[in-house]
């Protein structure tokens, strides 16, 4: 009994801290919005479209100004031309295209007589995304072209259809792009992006939460108000911010799953799971790393590298089977990649508690952290010396 009146007399100063001070809510409730706002809006579109590709028509024949109107009208490309190169070199070096495609003299006579012409493409690296997808853009044109004046040279001789796209295509290739079929750039990454927003806010709130106390020397009233219990302590913080964070990570799962209608195989209610013990293991990584540094400052900017690192190493933009072993196993200090493995076994696979629940417990095991630094902590809190900025 004598606990719990020790934790509701924290949740009631909580309380009343996040009253006299908004940043808290500000710093939560207000940046998640932002983000989920942003992101949402940025990737409404799905894949990018009309970007500006530049070309070069060097030939100047029916079959090149065949080719352009079949690049302009993609949803991907909008050709802009240019009379020569410089121009167009000119135009990708300030940003005005994100690739240019030179076509060469004498394709047409080429293409009639079975030689190859060789087209020359340039792509701005520093624009990966519209690069790459430009890249894909027009190589598949080309790929489309060559086949078209192959199927009427073919014709031409007598060959029959089947024989005609024997040769084309001899092999045949069914793709199937698992949990996002249109490639949608807001799938890909709204999924992961938010989730990791969240964590990356939860540490930061909660370090500054317990730093403050020492920031503004209220730690010893803090302790006062639990009889010296250090845990207790930890304990009404814990509750107070576990409702505010889990509260927002359902509502933007609801948002992703339920109301932008991301496509999801397995359960959402398996995804609510996911986001609150995400919250649980942040809060716990949280008073980890200003237990080991209590000092406010120091703490926020390694819990701050801490998050960013997640981002990275958490496996939905680079995969972490490709890294060196010591950073994959790295890997695993981070809660983020638990719950992406959470989060793919159940949004791709509907793999159920048979496929996420080690993610579980490797979530679970996070919780087990503030135990080795609570007496370090108190200490801190009790003693008052270390630096207060």
């Amino acid at each position: 009994m004598k606990t719990w009146n020790n934790i509701k007399a924290v949740i009631r100063r909580e309380l009343r801290i996040f009253r006299q001070r908004p940043i808290y809510l500000l710093g939560s409730i207000g940046a998640i919005t932002f983000c989920t706002v942003f992101f949402l809006t940025f990737f409404r579109d799905g894949l990018p479209h009309d970007l500006p590709m530049g070309i070069v028509d060097n030939d100047d024949s029916s079959l090149s100004r065949n080719f352009i109107q079949q690049m302009d009208a993609t949803q991907l490309g909008k050709v802009v031309m240019f009379d020569n190169f410089e121009e167009a070199r000119e135009a990708m070096m300030s940003g005005k295209v994100t690739s240019v495609c030179v076509i060469p003299e004498g394709m047409y006579a080429d293409v009639s007589a079975n030689r190859r012409p060789v087209f020359t493409y340039y792509l701005n690296g520093l624009y990966f995304v519209g690069g790459a997808l430009a890249y894909k853009n027009i190589l598949t044109m080309i790929n489309l072209t060559n086949g078209a004046v192959q199927r009427q040279v073919l014709r031409a001789k007598g060959v029959n259809e089947n024989a005609i796209m024997g040769r084309i295509q001899p092999i045949s290739i069914d793709t199937h792009q698992i949990g996002n079929v249109t490639t949608n750039y807001g799938y890909y990454l709204s999924n992961m992006m938010l989730p990791a927003m969240l964590e990356l806010i939860i540490i930061i709130v909660f370090i500054y939460s317990l730093g403050a106390e020492l920031k503004y020397g209220t730690s010893r009233h803090l302790l006062k108000t639990t009889d010296g219990s250090m845990l207790d302590a930890l304990l009404g913080k814990l509750i107070v911010y576990t409702v505010l964070f889990s509260a927002i990570g359902l509502v933007l799962i609801i948002c992703l799953y339920h109301w932008m209608h991301f496509p999801i195989a397995g359960s959402i209610w398996n995804m609510f799971l996911a986001i609150v013990l995400l919250v649980l293991a942040s809060e716990s990584m949280a008073i980890f790393i200003i237990g080991c540094l209590p000092i406010p400052r120091l703490a926020l900017s390694v819990g701050a590298l801490y998050s960013v690192l997640g981002f990275s190493l958490t496996g939905f933009t680079l995969p972490v089977e490709a890294l060196p072993p010591y950073i994959q196993g790295l890997a695993a200090a981070f809660p983020l990649r638990h719950y992406f493995h959470f989060y793919t076994q159940e949004v791709y696979f509907a793999g159920g508690f048979a496929g996420w629940y080690p993610e579980v417990i490797h979530l679970l095991l996070f919780l087990f952290l503030p135990l080795t630094v609570i007496k370090r902590l108190k200490g801190a809190y009790v003693n008052q010396n270390f630096p207060t900025n």
